[in-house]
């Protein structure tokens, strides 16, 4: 009963915040609906540009605004001249009747030319035409221009024309739109310079003595200053400054005070809207120390009004400005949030696609209803084999009606055997020709009609054998493709991982050396597939990565870690980007040694090694069938074939699966090749071999040589075989011996080769692969007395432990030093 009385005190508290929450955000729909939506922003802008002048009698900002209403929310533009204006006959008639000869003069050119489509140059021209027309008028009716007339009134045109350009960039920014963008530099830009002046309207509107202009300037410097930093700040000062002392020259020393407050709140960000506050009062006594003091207590009440709107505005106005500013931490979450989506669909479009080329290839398979069909349908060839037979020879036959009505079962059952044993082209058996000598009066007559029937029966179920083939065979290479597309999905959704302990323990090491980290993002800590990235400060980078971080990641995760990847700024100081991952466990040293046959110099045999998707090696040797240029091709096609399938991810075993089925699809003539395939996983050292149509390979231990064998035919002469895997575990120092034919079947007066090759590769005393794969292959010609009957190729790879140049020396435990 006590504890719910505490809960009872909370739920009104929450019903609050959430009744404020909901009150906050029907308030900022309604005033986005007003402003936005009903185009009240464009009216008020257009009314303070209307009364904006600078230099005494430049107004160029009315005239550079309604040009771009026209372009950007023409159905805007009669509302908007009407606040144009309303503002302008405020500031004075003189002001008013010009820019309603400016708008006139706009209006009739831009239906003049209506149908010309090139912007870029019409709509400044026709401003710059707007602005200098009545201002020539309207000064020669008063009085002769002078020289400084005709400076004004050029000026004011050519400023009109660069300001539209700017406003172009800058109200489609505070238009009502259904997605977001981030804004480039030039376009943050454009957005101060319109700011600026628009509050150029408010020049003489005070309140207590406190100019508006002067607070709203001395507030949006706060404002962007905290948001955007120093950067920012200075710009917006300098900008904002210059425009409002061009429209009233009293204010010339305010774009000192600006500049220097944005800049120095820009560099007091850290402290928050204090810091910023902080700012913009001290360099409102610095500026103001050189002016009257009497401007010095005007300007003191301008800054802590500003200061006031400042802490009046909510935290949520400034996330959302600083999203579209780069730099900003909100900027980069929401460039992190799209990426996140972009990989989201992405990788959704990609797991698509693989649930199609999974459910194709389910498809393809076999099924428990297809093996049913498939017993009714040899039932049916049957039947329409005997039918076949029958309608040849038992049709005329007196002996029809005892064979098949009286005794059906029985003739069908005799001749079904014989059909089974005459298939392939085989002859029956004694017996069973005997007893249906016995049973038939026309039995030899019936036996060559089977015959002769029989080899059309052999053809078709020779092709539905292939059509099945070929259906699994398919159904196995769309489920690789599609276990390929799975994994790359998963790859794309890669996601920072919560590992806290070990954040903390690696931050911690770190520091204690002297590394401050800026960022840190771990992936995945699985052994053998560690994924850590960092961004670290260094003053001049001397490869700190691979001589200290790493071997601290190294004695922390207790693995080999190593770097994958690292990206040096170019600057002192400046961030640098550095990946981290799993150091492979072994390393592969290999060494070959080939010969053509007779000496010559192109051999049909073709080798590679190669690295293999995540930790995987692979060599191997393909013999094309005879010797020469063709020999040569067809072997480096099975090569290529393979190196390309594999680098996929496609499974080893479907892969030579795909290369069988290309290489006999591909020609019709009687080309084939070997292929000796052997794949060694680097953070365990199991090595999986493949043999079609190859010799042996071996493994040397110290003074123990084992042998690896298997019997499948070479690729290219069936559509279909199975495919024997051999694998074994290879450890530390062990080395891996593959030959092609050449060497294997060389030795000819040699009784065992197996035993032969043995015995010479335990006899080699040298730890080098290459130095082991040049005497084999002497070995192997010495016994031809120097002849080289065939094409020859000995591929050696040696395991040894992988030990990075900068290993792990332990500093720590727990994450505390020693």
């Amino acid at each position: 009963m006590m504890n719910s009385v505490p809960e009872l005190k909370k739920k009104p508290f929450a019903m609050e915040r959430s009744l404020s929450s909901k009150l906050r955000k029907w308030m900022y729909m309604q005033l986005k609906a007003v402003l936005l939506e009903r185009g009240w922003l464009f009216y008020i802008v257009g009314f303070l540009l209307g009364r904006a002048v600078i230099l005494s009698v430049v107004s160029p900002f009315a005239v550079a605004l309604l040009a771009t209403i026209w372009v950007v929310h023409k159905k805007r533009a009669a509302k908007v001249v009407l606040a144009i204006l309303a503002g302008a006959f405020t500031y004075s008639i003189h002001q008013g009747i010009f820019l309603g000869l400016a708008i006139v003069v706009y209006l009739f050119l831009a239906k003049l030319f209506q149908n010309v489509n090139n912007n870029q140059v019409k709509i400044p021209l026709f401003v710059f035409l707007s602005t200098l027309a009545p201002r020539l008028f309207l000064y020669s009716v008063n009085r002769p221009l002078s020289s400084y007339d005709w400076m004004l009134i050029l000026v004011e045109g050519v400023l009109g024309a660069v300001l539209v350009l700017i406003f172009m960039q800058s109200i489609p920014l505070i238009s009502p739109r259904k997605y977001k963008r981030t804004l480039k530099n030039e376009e943050i830009v454009c957005v101060i310079i319109l700011i600026a002046s628009i509050l150029t309207g408010t020049i003489g509107w005070e309140i207590y003595g406190a100019s508006l202009e002067q607070v709203f300037s001395r507030y949006f410097v706060l404002l962007l200053s905290f948001v955007g930093g120093a950067a920012i700040g200075s710009t917006v000062g300098v900008v904002t400054g210059l425009i409002l002392s061009l429209a009233n020259v009293a204010n010339l020393y305010q774009m000192s005070l600006l500049a220097f407050s944005g800049l120095l709140g820009g560099l007091l960000k850290e402290g928050k809207k204090i810091g910023v506050s902080v700012g913009l009062l001290v360099g409102t006594f610095l500026v103001g120390i050189y002016g009257d003091a009497s401007a010095l207590t005007a300007s003191i009440i301008e800054s802590f009004t500003a200061i006031v709107l400042f802490f009046s505005t909510p935290a949520s106005w400034f996330n959302r400005i600083a999203r579209y500013i780069p730099g900003t931490e909100e900027y980069s979450n929401e460039q992190e949030q799209y990426l996140q989506k972009v990989r989201n669909v992405t990788a959704k479009r990609v797991v698509q696609f693989s649930n199609v080329f999974e459910a194709l290839s389910k498809s393809f398979q076999t099924t428990e209803s297809d093996a049913m069909q498939a017993e009714l349908s040899a039932r049916k060839e049957t039947d329409y084999f005997l039918s076949q037979v029958t309608e040849r020879t038992c049709q005329k036959c007196f002996m029809k009606e005892r064979c098949w009505q009286k005794q059906f079962d029985q003739t069908y059952s005799i001749m079904e055997s014989l059909k089974d044993s005459m298939t392939d082209g085989n002859e029956p058996g004694h017996k069973l020709v005997r007893e249906f000598g016995n049973y038939c009066v026309k039995s030899t007559k019936v036996m060559e009609a089977m015959k002769e029937e029989m080899s059309f029966f052999d053809a078709n179920q020779k092709l539905k054998k292939q059509v099945t083939e070929s259906k699994r065979l398919v159904a196995d290479q769309l489920q690789g493709v599609s276990e390929v597309m799975d994994d790359f999905a998963k790859e794309i959704l890669k996601e920072r991982e919560q590992h806290e302990q070990q954040e903390t323990e690696i931050v911690s090491a770190l520091k204690s050396m002297g590394i401050y980290l800026e960022k840190i993002d771990i992936y995945q800590l699985e052994k053998g597939d560690v994924d850590i990235e960092m961004t670290v400060q260094f003053e001049e980078y001397r490869g700190e990565g691979a001589k200290l971080i790493a071997p601290v990641l190294s004695d922390i995760l207790s693995e080999m870690i190593i770097v994958k990847e690292e990206e040096i700024s170019p600057y002192p100081n400046g961030p640098c980007f550095l990946s981290f991952g799993s150091a492979k466990e072994y390393v592969i040293e290999t060494g070959v040694s080939h010969a053509a046959k007779g000496g010559g110099l192109v051999s049909g045999d073709s080798y590679t090694t190669m690295e293999i998707g995540e930790g995987k090696y692979a060599l191997a040797i393909s013999d094309g069938m005879g010797n020469g240029k063709r020999a040569r091709e067809e072997s480096e096609e099975t090569l290529r074939l393979l190196q390309q399938i594999l680098q996929t991810g496609i499974p080893e075993k479907v892969a030579i699966k795909s290369i069988n089925s290309i290489l006999t699809l591909r020609t019709t003539d009687e080309m084939f090749a070997t292929l000796d395939l052997a794949v060694i996983n680097l953070h365990n050292a199991a090595v999986r071999c493949l043999k079609i149509g190859s010799t042996p390979s071996f493994i040397k231990r110290g003074e123990k040589i084992k042998t690896i064998e298997s019997g499948n035919l070479p690729m290219g002469i069936i559509r279909e075989f199975d495919v024997d895997i051999v694998g074994e575990q290879l450890k530390a120092g062990d080395f891996l011996i593959m030959m092609s034919d050449g060497i294997f079947e060389a030795p000819k007066h040699i009784e065992n080769t197996d035993i032969w090759l043995k015995r010479k590769i335990r006899e080699m005393k040298t730890n080098e692969p290459q130095e082991i794969a040049d005497l084999l292959l002497e070995e192997v010609i010495r016994t031809k007395s120097g002849a080289i009957e065939d094409d020859m190729t000995v591929l050696v790879a040696k395991v040894e432990k992988n030990t990075p140049k900068w290993a792990t020396i332990p500093q720590y435990t727990h994450g505390e030093a020693l």
